[in-house]
C-alpha cells in the first residue's frame, strides 16, 4: 500500500510499504477514504519529537471497513466510520471511567498511558496517512456513520478536532453566556469557538496572528484577536469593560511564540491567567511535552514551563489539561452534524490526493496564507 513515512525533520515522503493487516481477533482493517494532517503532526514534521524514523503518520482517519478479526461483533465490512486518535482497550479503569485517552493497557512505552495512530511516545500503530489502517479493539474504538459520502468533510474532523475542541471548553468549564478566550487560531482553536458557540457562548474571542485564520474566526461568529497588532490580553480586556474572559482555552502548545517567530512556551498560559477572570477557568488542549531539547530554555526542554502560576493561585482560577478523550463526545457531535448544527468543515482549505502529501505538510507548516485545514484522498 501507499502511506505517508517520516523520514527526518521536514521529510516526508510517500512509499510502498507492506499493506496493513489483521494481527488480532479484535482488529478491523480500514480502507482510508479521507485523513487529515494535523497541528500536531507539525511538532514531528518539525523534528521537535522523538519520532522514529520510517513511522506512517497519520492519527484523523476515517473509511471503510474492509474486514475484521473473528473476535469482532459489532463492526462489519461495509460500514462507514470515523477512527478516534485514542486507540484504548474499553476495559482498563480509565477506560470504564470514560479517559479512553489515557487507556492502561495499549501502549508498551513506559510511563505512558494512552496511545494513537501514527504518534511519538504513542504506542507502535502505524498512522492512517495511508490506504489502509489497522484499528485495534475495533467494536470499542469506532465510530459508525451514515452510509455514502454526505458530510465526509464534516464527519473527517470526529477523529480528533472536533471533539479536541469541544475539550477545551469542556476542560474550561464553559457554560451558556459565558464570554470565552479561545488562544490559538489553528484547526483545533477554530473548533473551540465553533464548539463554544454550540455550547452557548454569549461571546468568543480568537486570538491568532494569521489574517486567514481571523477571517475564518469572523465568519463563525467570533471576534478576531490580532495578537500582532496590539497586546491581546489588553484588547480582551478593553473589549470586556476590564472584566476578563469568563474562561479560556490554550489550542497552541509547546511552540508558543511572539509575533517575531521567538518562542516562548509559556506565553499563552500566562495570557490566558491574565485575559481570564477571577475564579474562571482554562483548558489547555494544546500538546505540551515533558522532554523537548530544541526548546528555548532549559526548564523547557525537560518540559517545565515557568508560566505565572502565582497569578493564577491568587485569582482562584482552575485549570483542566490533557488529550481529548474522543469517544466520550464523537456521537453527540456526529448527530450535531447530522442534524445540521455543527459545520466543522468550514476550515477545510484544501483536498489533495496522497501523494501530494509532502507538499500539503510544507505549505501548512509554513502558515501559507490560506492554507488551514488539509485533507488527504488516500483513493484519488
Amino acid at each position: 500500500m501507499k502511506a505517508l513515512v517520516y523520514n527526518g525533520p521536514y521529510d516526508v515522503s510517500v512509499e510502498t510499504v507492506p499493506d496493513a493487516r489483521i494481527e488480532q481477533p479484535n482488529d478491523a482493517l480500514v480502507r482510508i477514504t479521507t485523513t487529515n494532517i494535523c497541528g500536531s503532526d507539525l511538532h514531528m514534521y518539525e523534528g521537535r519529537s522523538t519520532v522514529e524514523s520510517g513511522k506512517i503518520l497519520g492519527h484523523e482517519n476515517m473509511g471503510i471497513v474492509e474486514d475484521t478479526g473473528p473476535g469482532v461483533t459489532r463492526i462489519k465490512p461495509g460500514d462507514r466510520v470515523s477512527v478516534p486518535f485514542n486507540i484504548a482497550c474499553g476495559s482498563c479503569r480509565n477506560c470504564l471511567d470514560g479517559w479512553t485517552a489515557f487507556c492502561l493497557r495499549v501502549n508498551p512505552t513506559e510511563g505512558v498511558d494512552g496511545a494513537a495512530y501514527g504518534y511519538a511516545n504513542m504506542g507502535p500503530y502505524d498512522g492512517g496517512q495511508a490506504e489502509l489502517l489497522r484499528v485495534p479493539h475495533a467494536d470499542f474504538n469506532l465510530l459508525e456513520l451514515p452510509q455514502g459520502r454526505e458530510h465526509e468533510n464534516d464527519f473527517t474532523m470526529l477523529s480528533d478536532i472536533f471533539p479536541t475542541g469541544w475539550h477545551g471548553t469542556e476542560l474550561a468549564g464553559q457554560r451558556a453566556g459565558d464570554t470565552v478566550a479561545v488562544f490559538g487560531g489553528g484547526p483545533v482553536g477554530l473548533l473551540a469557538a465553533h464548539s463554544a458557540v454550540l455550547r452557548g457562548a454569549a461571546r468568543v474571542f480568537v486570538v491568532d496572528k494569521e489574517a486567514d485564520r481571523l477571517a475564518l474566526a469572523e465568519s463563525i461568529g467570533a471576534t478576531p484577536v490580532d495578537f500582532s497588532a496590539a497586546d491581546p490580553v489588553e484588547q480582551i480586556l478593553d473589549a470586556t469593560h476590564g472584566r476578563g474572559a469568563d474562561c479560556g482555552v490554550e489550542a497552541v502548545g509547546y511552540q508558543a511564540h511572539d509575533p517575531s517567530g521567538t518562542e516562548h512556551p509559556e506565553l499563552v498560559l500566562d495570557n490566558l491567567v491574565k485575559a481570564v477572570r477571577t475564579t474562571g477557568g482554562i483548558g489547555v488542549v494544546g500538546v505540551y511535552v515533558p522532554e523537548d531539547p530544541e526548546a528555548a530554555d532549559e526548564g523547557a526542554k525537560h518540559g517545565r514551563i515557568g508560566f505565572d502560576y502565582g497569578t493564577f493561585f491568587s485569582k482562584g482560577q482552575h485549570m483542566g489539561t490533557g488529550q481529548c478523550p474522543v469517544l466520550r463526545y464523537n456521537r453527540g457531535l456526529r448527530d450535531l452534524i447530522i442534524a445540521g448544527r455543527a459545520t466543522p468543515s468550514f476550515l477545510v482549505s484544501h483536498e489533495m490526493s496522497l501523494d501530494d502529501a509532502p507538499e500539503g505538510y510544507r505549505h501548512f507548516d509554513k502558515r501559507d496564507d490560506g492554507w488551514t485545514k488539509v485533507l488527504l484522498r488516500p483513493g484519488s
